[in-house]
C-alpha cells in the first residue's frame, strides 16, 4: 500500500483527499501548511505527495522546491484551483499537474500513473 502526504491549507480538501484516496487503497497522511508538511517528511517514508500551490501565505512550490533538492526520489504532484501555474516554470519541477475539481478521477489516474513510473524505475 502506497504512503501518501496531502499537503493543503483547507480543511475540507484534506478531509475530501484523504477519504477518497484512503478507499482507493491508500495510507495518506494530511498537512496544512509548509511546516507541517516538513514535520512528516522528516518522520516518515512517502512514496508520494500531493501539494497544493496556495497555501494561505506560504507557497507550495518552495516546498516543492525543497522536496526536489533534499529528496528528489519522491514523487510530487501538484493540485491547484488555478491552471495558470501549469506555465509556470518552477511547477515543471513536479511530476504531475491535476487542476482541483469535485470529481477526483483525474487526481486518482495522476497518482496511479506517477506511482507506477515510480515503480518501473526501481524496477530497473
Amino acid at each position: 500500500m502506497a504512503k501518501l502526504l496531502v499537503v493543503d491549507d483547507e480543511a475540507n480538501i484534506r478531509l475530501l483527499y484523504s477519504q477518497e484516496l484512503s478507499d482507493e487503497g491508500y495510507e495518506v497522511v494530511t498537512a496544512a501548511s509548509t511546516a507541517e508538511a516538513v514535520e512528516q517528511l522528516t518522520g516518515n517514508n512517502f512514496d508520494l505527495v500531493v501539494l497544493d500551490i496556495k497555501l494561505k501565505n506560504e507557497s507550495g512550490i518552495e516546498l516543492l522546491q525543497q522536496i526536489v533538492k533534499e529528496r528528489h526520489e519522491l514523487p510530487v504532484i501538484l493540485s491547484t484551483a488555478f491552471s495558470c501555474y501549469k506555465d509556470d516554470f518552477s511547477a515543471w519541477l513536479a511530476d504531475g499537474y491535476v487542476v482541483k475539481s469535485s470529481d477526483l478521477q483525474e487526481l486518482k489516474t495522476e497518482i496511479k500513473r506517477v506511482l507506477d513510473k515510480k515503480s518501473r524505475i526501481k524496477a530497473g
